[in-house]
């Protein structure tokens, strides 16, 4: 059996303002219709042998990943919830452990949720030797064949041969400079570290003895004692929080006498910097690529993507520009990688930009932000069908709702009313109240609160079909 674990955390502050910490770049459509988390699982089809994916993920992206996964009729899945990020070391080892409670000897296909992979044909052709020579006990490792001098990748070497297609590695080198790139393209024996693994769960487990045996007992511990919440399995904070926080390369790659790499050319890319983006799309006669409602006059090699209003640019080059609802990035092209600057000064002011879109998404739909004052605030919600909301007050707020498209059936205190299209109801402060969309059509409303504080931590929960504690 091949289980796809697909690490699937992480913050993608190089693509801010499109990526934000509770909805990252994993969870967004960048390359296609289909969302990275999703695209990763998908090119995975057709492969013999491939159960149902091990997903690793943050707590706070649960409902998001899994809707994803319910997209494209992923029936099955285990979802891990990693209490705090730990580095890959740990959440593939917790992997490993439940792994062999699924199989009694699996063999694991290691893949980050947020790279491109342009060559479908050599990426399977790579797996299914990558899977043979798993069988061997080796810890396998896909090293891309470097097209360029590129100096913002580790680099794998590649020692005596295996096979025609398989190399023991002979060691793992950290990003260079502009010159070692250079020599390292030149000698042939270099291959970028693409962070994707194949091995046998119970190898990976031995690794993990031998060389971080610290990180296996913390994760295995953590699976141990992990408790099942609705579809999801919550790792035990307080076992995984004490394990080591390290990279599989540091914890076990660089130390194992098993390492074996196969070299692959794939149209590769990790997609972590808008520059890395821009070399994934198609381009215009001018070397421009753009997304969304964009005008360009004398423009050249840029990248240009709108999401909610025009976009015009003149006479420049070699920039990047990405405009969302509330915000606007302007970059020149080679210092695409200092946006995590930009990100970092605005956590030190405090800002919920990092953290969050205007539209908000949670497990029962969406709210997104239309106006905002001092007293009073104005958000349009979506209810998917079927769903709730949770059964809640407020200490500083009323809320006035009104229904613009679908069916409600409000609770309010011991009332329950059903609203339809251009019907409103208010909900005064401190009434405990509830929101359900019995229809087959998203419900639509326009919610004025009005108070003396409307933060969302203002929310009393009473009962939540979705585990969400009480706040």
């Amino acid at each position: 059996m091949l289980i796809p674990v697909i690490l699937a955390g992480g913050s993608g502050t190089r693509l801010w303002p499109l990526s934000r910490r509770l909805y990252p770049k994993q969870l967004i459509e960048l390359t296609s219709d289909n969302t990275m988390l999703q695209e990763t699982i998908l090119r995975l089809e057709n492969i013999e042998n491939l159960s149902d994916p091990i997903i690793i993920c943050n707590e706070e992206h649960r409902f998001m990943v899994a809707e994803q996964l319910r997209q494209i009729s992923i029936e099955s899945p285990s979802i891990i919830l990693e209490p705090v990020a730990k580095n890959t070391a740990p959440a593939i080892a917790a992997a490993a452990v439940k792994a062999l409670e699924l199989d009694s000897d699996p063999t694991l296909i290691v893949l980050p949720a947020d790279h491109y992979i342009g060559d479908m044909e050599n990426f399977k052709k790579s797996i299914k030797t990558g899977y043979e020579a798993a069988e061997k006990d080796l810890v396998i490792t896909f090293g891309i064949v470097p097209s360029s001098p590129e100096t913002g990748y580790g680099y794998i070497k590649k020692g005596a041969a295996v096979s025609d297609q398989v190399s023991m590695v002979e060691k793992f080198v950290e990003k260079p400079d502009l010159e070692t790139a250079k020599q390292y393209l030149e000698s042939g024996r270099y291959l970028w570290n693409s962070g994707m693994f194949i091995f046998k769960a119970k190898t990976i487990i031995e690794e993990f003895e031998n060389n971080s045996p610290e990180i296996l007992k913390c994760s295995r511990t953590a699976v141990e004692k992990s408790s099942v919440d609705l579809d999801f399995m919550r790792l035990d904070r307080e076992s995984f929080s004490l394990s080591p926080e390290d990279s599989i390369d540091y914890a076990i790659m660089e130390k194992t006498k098993r390492a074996a790499v196969i070299p692959i050319s794939c149209k590769w890319n990790d997609l972590g910097s808008f520059e890395a983006l821009w070399q994934t799309k198609q381009k215009d006669e001018n070397n421009n690529v753009t997304y969304g409602d964009v005008y360009l006059s004398d423009v050249k090699n840029s990248f240009l993507h709108s999401t909610s209003r025009i976009v015009a640019a003149v006479g420049i080059e070699d920039h990047v520009v990405i405009e969302t609802s509330d915000a606007v990035l302007v970059a020149s092209r080679d210092k695409v990688q200092d946006v995590k600057k930009i990100v970092e000064q605005l956590k030190k002011d405090k800002r919920n930009e990092p953290d969050i879109h205007k539209k908000v998404y949670r497990p029962w739909g969406n709210y997104e932000t239309i106006d905002i004052s001092e007293r009073f605030q104005v958000k349009r919600l979506t209810v998917k069908p079927g769903e709730k909301l949770s059964a809640q007050k407020h200490h500083h707020r009323a809320e006035h709702w009104v229904v613009v498209k679908g069916t409600a059936v409000v609770t309010r205190g011991e009332d329950e009313i059903l609203l339809k299209e251009d019907e409103s109801i208010y909900i005064p402060l401190g009434t405990l109240h509830r929101l359900y969309n019995p229809g087959k059509i998203p419900l639509e409303i326009v919610e004025v609160q009005s108070g003396s504080y409307l933060g969302e931590d203002d929310i009393v929960r009473f009962d939540d079909i979705y585990g969400r504690s009480p706040k």
